[in-house]
């Protein structure tokens, strides 16, 4: 069959998930943007190793809620077993190695409407060859969805690992977003310590710092599987998109380390918070002593003289008022000295 066979062959809307989990399917030639394909074109096209094929390759996109995604994808797609073990191991840290000259990639990124959550955190899973890019997820992902839209709007890619440098220089952009919304959060947050309206500042410093720490634990690339791949790549992949892919994988270094000062700065805050909280605590408990004190004559004053026995001093007094209420003045006195005696 020829490529303008294929080209003819019917296609299945590009987007929403078919009964085999496909939400996306798009074939790619050298200068040429994406076009749409369905399962059929496109396994009609992989399996087709003569010349009349033409080069490029297929990008195709799986959901896997769908139960029927895994098993299609095991029997119709030449995948290596090291794809279907990242679905399933507990580890998900961002990575990419090579798998029997096969780029396996686990691409951890946000969820579409993030909203500062730790659990909003989704994982993407990628098999990249020379003629195949898959990837699967299980909920909707910023850089899926601005990849998806780059495609549409006819953005080229001369290979299947430039498609991949796509995606992960998408996933940064999508970092750097967080960390300038953090950044301003964080700001407003220390403006409002400046002027002493806390309230819930402290709460909202811990889940914006436990955001920033899984994200740097689960998007910082492991370097161990990179640096094996950047030194013994496989052998269809070119040099400038193995450049590339080292280029993206510094960005991330770079976003990193920004995630990691900003963490920094949150501890800080949160140090400074506590500070004033254990001086307003101090303060509230100094008040309560002083009270004490002041109240310890006249209570005890009050118990004596109180008592319902015989012999009760100055109880036949002209003036025995007065003299009680001028020893319960000159104690209360003492108490009070000593008692600011003690703050200073």
């Amino acid at each position: 069959m020829t490529r303008s066979g294929l080209d003819n062959l019917p296609v299945e809307p590009p987007y929403g998930s078919d009964r085999n989990g496909l939400i996306c399917g798009f074939r790619f030639a050298p200068g040429e943007p994406g076009h749409p394909v369905d399962l059929a074109t496109a396994l009609t096209w992989l399996r087709l190793d003569d010349p009349q094929a033409g080069p490029g390759f297929v990008w195709l996109h799986f959901n896997l809620n769908d139960a029927a995604a895994e098993a299609w994808i095991r029997e119709n797609l030449t995948v290596v077993p090291e794809f279907f073990d990242a679905l399933r191991e507990g580890s998900r840290s961002t990575r990419i190695e090579d798998a029997s000259d096969t780029l396996v990639a686990v691409v951890n990124d946000v969820a579409f409407e993030f909203a500062f959550d730790p659990s909003e955190i989704e994982t993407l899973w990628a098999n990249v060859g020379p003629r195949l890019a898959l990837t699967a997820r299980v909920h909707a992902l910023r850089s899926i969805d601005r990849l998806r839209k780059a495609v549409k709007e006819g953005c080229l890619f001369a290979s299947s690992v430039a498609f991949l440098n796509h995606l992960m220089h998408d996933q940064g952009d999508v970092l750097v977003r967080i960390v300038r919304e953090a950044t301003v959060q964080v700001d407003g947050i220390e403006d409002a310590l400046l002027v002493g309206r806390l309230q819930r500042k402290r709460f909202d410093l811990g889940k914006l710092r436990r955001v920033l720490v899984r994200l740097q634990r689960l998007l910082a690339p492991d370097p161990g599987p990179l640096f094996r791949l950047l030194r013994l790549p496989p052998p269809w992949l070119n040099s400038q998109d193995l450049e590339e892919l080292r280029q993206a994988t510094e960005e991330f270094t770079l976003v990193i380390r920004d995630v990691s000062e900003l963490q920094e700065r949150i501890k800080l805050l949160q140090e400074e918070i506590a500070a004033q909280l254990n001086e307003q605590t101090n303060r509230s408990l100094f008040t309560l002593t002083v009270v004490t004190v002041l109240a310890l004559p006249i209570n005890i004053v009050a118990g004596l003289l109180g008592m319902n026995v015989g012999g009760i001093p100055l109880a036949q007094h002209a003036h025995g008022f007065y003299i009680v209420v001028a020893l319960i003045a000159t104690f209360t006195v003492l108490a009070g000295w000593f008692a600011f005696r003690k703050r200073d």
